[in-house]
Order: C-alpha cells, then sequence, then structure tokens
C-alpha cells in the first residue's frame, strides 16, 4: 500500500517558509517523539540549513520513555540540540527556552562585538502537519495564541508571538515532503494521523498497528485490548477485538470500520499506553 499525501496548498506553504526563513535566526522543528524519524521532513531542514537548528521532541508523554533517549542520542550524534516537551502539562517547557537562549548566545555575542544592541532572538516553529505545533505555541506563551486542531494540513498566516522580550517566535503552517519512498513510513504517518485520512484506508493502518503491537508491545494487546491468543492473523484479531468490544453488524458479523477507527483514536489520543514506532 502506497500512501502519499501532499496537497496543492503545500506548495504555497513551502514558498511561505522559504521567504520567512530570512527574517529569522533560527528554526525550531518539532517532531513526534514517537516517530522522529519518520516524520523528519529533510526538505525542511534544507531550506533552513544556513540557519541554527532545534529539534524539538513534541507529544513525549505517548511515547516509550527509553526509546526517546535513545532517539535523542541519535540526533546529536548528528550535532543537533534536542529538546523534550509534554505541551499538556508544559514539563519541559523551561528547558526548551533556555535552549533557544543557549543557541542564541554566539549570535548574540556578534551583535555586541560590532556595537549593536542585541535584540530579541527571532524562531521559526516548524514541522510536518499535525505534528503539534500550536498545542507547543500555547504552552511556551502559557495562553491560547495558536488556533488546534485534529485535522492536518490547515495552513495559517504569517503569526508572530512574543514568547518574553528577548524571544519572538513565527508560526508557520505543517509542511510535508513531495514523495513518500518508503511504505512502512507512510504506514507510520498514517498511524500518527500526520497525513490526512483520504491518503490511507483506515482498516490498513489498523493491521500495521496490531503488528507494531505485536512486535513492540504485544502486552497491550493481552492487558488493554484482552486478546487471548496474539499469534493469530492480524486480520483475526481486528475481528475478535470488534467482537469483544461489541462492534456488530446485523447477523452478529464483525463491525471492524468501527473497531479500526475507535483503535486508531485510541492510540492517537495514548490510551493504548506508551508507543513508540521508529
Amino acid at each position: 500500500m502506497s500512501i502519499n499525501w501532499y496537497p496543492g496548498h503545500m506548495v504555497k506553504a513551502k514558498r511561505e517558509i522559504e521567504k520567512n526563513l530570512k527574517m529569522v535566526d533560527m528554526v525550531l522543528i518539532l517532531l513526534d517523539a514517537r516517530a522522529p524519524f519518520s516524520c523528519r521532513n529533510i526538505d525542511l531542514e534544507r531550506m533552513a540549513s544556513k540557519k541554527s537548528i532545534i529539534m524539538i521532541f513534541s507529544k513525549v508523554d505517548l511515547a516509550d520513555s527509553s526509546h526517546t533517549r535513545k532517539y535523542i542520542s541519535r540526533f546529536q550524534e548528528e550535532g543537533i540540540p534536542v529538546g523534550t516537551i509534554n505541551s499538556l502539562n508544559s514539563r519541559g517547557r523551561k528547558e526548551v527556552l533556555q535552549l533557544i537562549s543557549d543557541t542564541f548566545l554566539e549570535q548574540a555575542d556578534k551583535m555586541r562585538a560590532r556595537g549593536r544592541r542585541v535584540r530579541a532572538v527571532r524562531v521559526m516553529v516548524a514541522g510536518v502537519p499535525n505534528v503539534g505545533k500550536s498545542t507547543f505555541l500555547n504552552c511556551l506563551v502559557g495562553k491560547k495564541v495558536a488556533q488546534t486542531g485534529a485535522k492536518p494540513g490547515v495552513t495559517r498566516g504569517q503569526q508572530w508571538i512574543r514568547i518574553r522580550d528577548d524571544i519572538e517566535l513565527m508560526d508557520t503552517p505543517g509542511l510535508m515532503w513531495p514523495k513518500i519512498e518508503n511504505e512502512t513510513q507512510g504506514k507510520k504517518l498514517a498511524l500518527l494521523d500526520i497525513v490526512g485520512e483520504n491518503a490511507y484506508q483506515e482498516y490498513e493502518i489498523a493491521l500495521f498497528l496490531l503488528e507494531v503491537l505485536k512486535e513492540k508491545n504485544p502486552d497491550i494487546l493481552l492487558d488493554k485490548l484482552k486478546i487471548e491468543d496474539i499469534n493469530k492473523h492480524n486480520e483475526e484479531l481486528l475481528d475478535n477485538i470488534s467482537i469483544l468490544r461489541g462492534h456488530l453488524l446485523k447477523g452478529g458479523r464483525p463491525d471492524t470500520a468501527k473497531t479500526c477507527k475507535l483503535l486508531l483514536q485510541d492510540f492517537r489520543k495514548g490510551k493504548l499506553g506508551r508507543l513508540s514506532l521508529d
């Protein structure tokens, strides 16, 4: 199953980001902590290569913490600074703000050496759609300044947000890359709700989720989903879950469409427990 999602407004978003990069000092790229490498937009990193780049892991409360530590180490080995944040309870907020200030130090010193006043650092916040940018911005400011929503790909215009006297943030629309080359990566992006729902079949992604659970955390199948035998084919497991949850059509047939939708929702909201995909 091939998954690709690059709607027309992405071209506009790319142009907007390219234009606005001239106005900022650094770029914060948000990544879903559950699959930071799968939602890493290399095109975006190339565009921002002349700026300081900081990676921010969002939704860390939904990821396996042991995997998150490994992911951070891999980025740091590339020389890329990484921050983590739980935007729902603000854990990590102070550390992210300090990381911005520390990254700007060298540039601020150059300003002083030239006899210039050190102005507020201008920071672009970017990433793929639905990675949590709006919630992140609201968390840093401490109040609702950016609209949040569950639909990926809603383009917003340029928006400057002052966090404090020395930090200004620019919100940007979510940006995908034109073609997803790897099928497994595409399924992860669908599972994370990063690509639009028209790009995939929920049945296929639900089967993929069951396969991931078998491999990475079978206890979720046993304890959360109450499956007694996890060694069955994924299609049969899905039927079993439908029956266990009472999702039935006329005649007692499993309503797998309903089960798929709710199963994906449960994963995305963290109701199945912490799970990392990369």
